[in-house]
């Protein structure tokens, strides 16, 4: 909940466009359609570089019953979904006008939050590791809010888009929890 509840506050904080959505202008409109593009893609790359450097960290401290099969099946599945989304940045800047060079950097830059946050996590693996856990939880609960945010339409169609991923998360956190006490 943590992870999904700081994405929400993400997506009223940042100015983006939904990937999913040709949403109308609205009162965070100061931006141009490309920036919110960057900005949409980069936020939903944060808890991807969470993942990979909680992963990563486990796996190096030891502390964990983590392989580095594992650490790295996960950096590599992340690694090559990043291609498609550094596309979804580059072609629609190229289209609007930028240079083909420049939209090809934006595009890249786009995802450097994911290094950047996965190489501090790896840094502070001394700390991560007792807490490795709840990272991990915190992480998963950032892609779910992902997921049902912008990979499923209809969740997030209408002016109150937020209620469908609160809705998706309560129904999900009560399925988990009757399954762990049903057995």
């Amino acid at each position: 909940w943590a992870g999904t509840l700081f994405l929400l506050l993400l997506d009223h904080i940042i100015p983006h466009l939904h990937l999913n959505s040709d949403e109308p202008e609205g009162p965070k409109s100061a931006l141009s359609k490309n920036l919110k593009l960057v900005l949409a893609v980069t936020l939903h790359n944060i808890p991807e570089g969470m993942a990979v450097g909680v992963v990563l960290a486990g796996w190096l401290t030891g502390g964990a019953d983590l392989s580095l099969g594992a650490a790295l099946a996960l950096s590599l599945g992340i690694a090559i979904q990043n291609f498609p989304e550094g596309a979804i940045i580059s072609l629609p800047l190229a289209a609007n006008g930028e240079g083909r060079a420049r939209a090809f950097v934006l595009g890249t830059l786009s995802g450097i939050v994911e290094p950047i946050g996965g190489a501090l996590t790896i840094v502070a693996a001394s700390v991560v590791v007792p807490v490795l856990p709840y990272l991990l939880a915190f992480a998963a609960g950032a892609m779910l809010y992902v997921v049902v945010e912008e990979l499923i339409p209809e969740m997030s169609a209408g002016h109150h888009s937020n209620i469908g991923v609160v809705a998706f998360s309560v129904g999900f956190t009560l399925m988990m929890a009757l399954d762990t006490i049903l057995g």
